[in-house]
């Protein structure tokens, strides 16, 4: 069956694909098509789950963003809707809960005051005796926080996201995702915090802001899935086609003009065929790269790309208070699978439709094809119910009903060869496939926050509008310096004068 021409389809409906079709239709009269393999929801992995009236995120996402560009397309996505929470985070590790960013006085009583002069002497050891160019997840951390530190609070949960051994998982994760954060920065973040100097909540954070300290964000009342779908109904009321249950499985292009025929399985197994002069994808490269005719020659390479699944187990219960008022609580417990769990009201109180309940998310990382994940639905409830309890958390008296989401490829797997091979990825497509654009965190497989994949999406887009690459949009990432009026996000990211061809799908 045929489906349609387009100048250009969006793969993906997630933040990436759904920014890049929003740009397209307020800066241009191109015609645009979305497809998205899932049935009901758009938003991606930043979709909102419903559930008997509760509403639940798959990982849970703060709206904060150093490109004051992207805080301002939020704002014209969904125009009064976001609420300014505060953010609340604790690590639980050996039964006692830590204040995450940390407080001085708090970590000092909770370790004791032995252990907390060997974690002292631990950093001043590895300032003294760095690993020199750390490789490792492992390295670059005990760099940054000592042996003693690395081992309590960053092993044991970094080991149960990824499924592999810290000395296995690539020191660019760490560095991406812990930017500008050592001992020093958050004894100083601590101190300040715990004599009560800290930024007032709401205000906004400054240039030098490390992420992983800001004291609150924005959020949709309703969850991020409020925001996709609004940003869904906009394009489609500026003329953009949006597909659901429609997983892109062949990408041929046309070496004549360089546009693309792309065909399409549907949710019943039939097939679509639609032809655009580009493809912008957010699907997860190494599907890509592997359905692309002819084979590329780094298609072998991509094989080997690996993802990290996800499983949320949402448990209602009646809420006699004194629950935890934590967005979430990362679980540091090599007795237990959970590795984080999520009060939603936290998050927003529209999350829960009735008074006297509260819905918490437990959240565990498997392999898909694991015994984990290969779990039934109430073996899962049952698992997250025990650990809850275990943890001393919840009694699972409380617990009235539970449902549980899978999430495959959650998480691109920065082990020691990914990076070899998404540059190979990058040379052949820039230089034989130059109208087929990767973007957001599977697309360019880069552990990228969803402001990082929104940005990859804008200057797509400006790129395919001015006909050549203005922007390399591999620089845009969690090592980007984000200043408001300069702009350096783009700055970093411009490229020259290099040609993008053009043709429209008419």
């Amino acid at each position: 069956m045929n489906g349609a021409e387009f100048d250009v389809l969006v793969i993906g409906a997630g933040p990436a694909g759904l920014t890049a079709a929003w740009e397209l239709t307020r800066k241009s009269t191109l015609r645009v098509g979305i497809l998205e393999a899932d049935p009901v929801y758009v938003g991606g992995i930043s979709r909102t789950q419903r559930y008997k009236g509760f509403l639940f995120d798959i990982g849970g996402h703060r709206f904060f963003s150093k490109s004051q560009e992207i805080e301002r397309l939020w704002s014209e996505m969904l125009p009064g809707d976001f609420l300014q929470r505060p953010r609340k985070s604790r690590i639980l590790y050996d039964r006692a809960l830590y204040s995450y960013p940390l407080r001085a006085f708090e970590a000092l009583r909770n370790l004791g005051l032995w252990e907390s002069v060997r974690c002292v002497v631990s950093y001043g050891w590895a300032r003294l005796l760095p690993t020199r160019q750390p490789r490792t997840f492992h390295e670059w951390v005990a760099n940054q926080f000592g042996e003693r530190l690395y081992s309590i609070f960053f092993r044991t949960y970094t080991e149960k996201v990824w499924g592999m051994s810290c000395d296995e998982l690539s020191a660019d994760w760490a560095a991406q995702r812990i930017k500008g954060l050592n001992l020093g920065a958050a004894m100083l973040d601590a101190l300040i915090r715990s004599l009560g100097l800290s930024r007032a909540s709401g205000a906004p954070a400054g240039r030098d802001t490390v992420k992983t300290l800001i004291e609150s964000f924005r959020y949709p009342r309703k969850g991020p899935g409020m925001l996709w779908e609004s940003v869904a109904t906009t394009v489609q009321e500026s003329g953009a086609r949006l597909f659901m249950g429609r997983q892109a499985v062949r990408f041929t292009r046309d070496e004549t003009t360089g546009g693309w025929t792309v065909e399409v399985r549907r949710d019943d197994g039939t097939r679509e065929v639609f032809r655009a002069a580009h493809v912008i994808c957010s699907a997860p490269m190494r599907d890509v790269v592997g359905a692309v005719a002819p084979l590329p020659v780094c298609a072998a390479a991509a094989r080997t790309l690996r993802y990290r699944d996800f499983i949320t187990v949402a448990l209602v219960l009646r809420d006699e208070g004194g629950l935890f008022d934590d967005n979430w609580i990362y679980i540091h417990d090599t007795q237990v699978r959970v590795g984080r769990i999520q009060n939603f009201a936290s998050w927003s109180p529209d999350m829960i439709p009735q008074p006297g309940f509260a819905c918490l998310g437990l959240e565990y990382f498997c392999f898909e094809g694991d015994s984990l994940w290969d779990s039934s639905d109430a073996e899962l409830i049952g698992l997250a119910t025990r650990e809850i309890e275990a943890l001393g958390l919840v009694s699972k008296d409380q617990v009235v009903d539970g449902c549980v989401v899978r999430q495959p490829k959650a998480y691109p797997v920065y082990d020691e060869g990914y990076r070899g091979v998404v540059d190979a990825v990058r040379a052949e497509f820039r230089e034989r496939y130059p109208t087929l654009h990767f973007v957001g965190r599977n697309g360019m497989h880069k552990y990228n926050n969803q402001d990082h994949a929104m940005m990859t999406a804008v200057l797509t887009v400006e790129n395919i509008l001015a006909g050549r690459e203005r922007f390399d949009v591999w620089g845009v990432n969690e090592d980007a310096e984000y200043h408001e009026e300069l702009r350096p996000d783009r700055a970093q990211a411009l490229e020259g004068e290099r040609e993008v061809p053009q043709r429209a799908a008419r």
